[in-house]
């Protein structure tokens, strides 16, 4: 039994305890809050942009600690499941692998790619693991298009374009303020940079266009430049531009040699065929958005079980995703064309 301690009690945490209950060959036996009321169960205060509600619960059995220095002593936590706001990533991370102990740390990596750096190296003197919990990979329709380019069935991808959207946040004060988030060009979009680097390598160049308010990039496109051997026009539309009126959505369009496959968020993914059929995959997680995050933690248990992480998983991944979006910040902001050094 890979035993787990859950690090911040928002509305991540939340959504992590959430999606834990279902795994197998793990649970979660500890908590850390420094919310006395959190500590007692009552989570009614939680809001976040999807899922339920917080809400009364039960958690008997379970330990219960004010400071991550408390679940560190504990001998019986394999895992530490770090769900803090960003700007608080690196300091817990490297303090939880110093101790002992396996980390999987919500996205991104860390606010700064100098802290990024600082982690991976850390958790490679520990010999521990250091996973970070980007969860697109796992999402059904995100995970069928990359198990299709991995495979080769569709030949090799050319092109294509993602777009993650959403309203400015208000859900919480510090999700709102880009010195803790890094803002939509990092907070939100890094989900995007890190998928576009597991479906397609980290791109030679970015060049971005963006809308800046106050020296922050809120909403930007890219394009992602490859040699030869990539696609030849990736990009992505990201950000928090649009009114409070007009829901999430995220999805992709991509054209691959002898396939396209289409999704958009309410509509079902549909690959078309190079011979003129169609298919709409039947895929598995229904509606239930806690069940990606279900097979995310899993990966991770599993990964603790057999001393290796997947790349969906990797540190390193997600280290250079975090440097995506920091060269798509400056190409935004200098209107030049950044290499990444890949």
């Amino acid at each position: 039994m890979v035993r787990i301690g859950i690090v911040g009690i928002g509305f991540m945490g939340m959504i992590h305890y959430l999606a834990a209950q279902r795994l197998q060959g793990a649970q979660v036996t500890a908590l850390v809050s420094r919310d006395p009321k959190k500590r007692s169960g009552d989570w009614r205060g939680i809001r976040g942009n999807f899922g339920p509600p917080g809400q009364l619960m039960d958690l008997q059995g379970i330990k219960t600690y004010s400071q991550l220095q408390e679940l560190l002593a504990d001998a019986d936590i394999d895992l530490v499941d770090i769900c803090l706001p960003t700007h608080l990533h690196a300091a817990a991370s490297i303090e939880a692998l110093r101790s002992g102990k396996h980390v999987l740390v919500e996205k991104p990596i860390a606010l700064r790619p100098e802290e990024a750096n600082r982690m991976v190296e850390i958790a490679q003197q520990a010999g521990k693991l250091l996973m970070v919990a980007q969860v697109l990979p796992f999402v059904p329709e995100f995970a069928y298009v990359l198990q299709l380019a991995r495979a080769g069935q569709a030949g090799k991808l050319l092109g294509g374009h993602l777009e993650r959207i959403i309203s400015k946040p208000d859900w919480s004060a510090e999700i709102a303020d880009p010195a803790k988030t890094g803002g939509p060009a990092v907070d939100l979009h890094i989900h995007d940079t890190h998928f576009v680097a597991l479906l397609a390598g980290v791109p030679k160049a970015v060049f971005s266009r963006g809308v800046i308010e106050n020296n922050i990039v809120v909403h930007l496109t890219t394009h992602y430049i490859y040699d030869n051997q990539g696609p030849a026009c990736l990009t992505c539309s990201s950000g928090a531009l649009c009114q409070k009126g007009r829901e999430f959505t995220h999805g992709f369009e991509l054209y691959f040699e002898k396939a396209t496959v289409t999704y958009r968020l309410g509509s079902p993914l549909t690959v078309y065929w190079s011979d003129g059929s169609t298919d709409r995959p039947a895929l598995s997680g229904g509606d239930d958005p806690t069940t990606a995050f279900t097979a995310e933690i899993q990966a991770a248990v599993a990964a603790v079980r057999q001393g290796r992480a997947p790349a969906e998983l990797s540190a390193s991944l997600a280290r250079d995703a975090l440097n995506l979006c920091y060269y798509e910040i400056e190409s935004a902001l200098t209107g030049k064309i950044v290499n990444t050094g890949s």
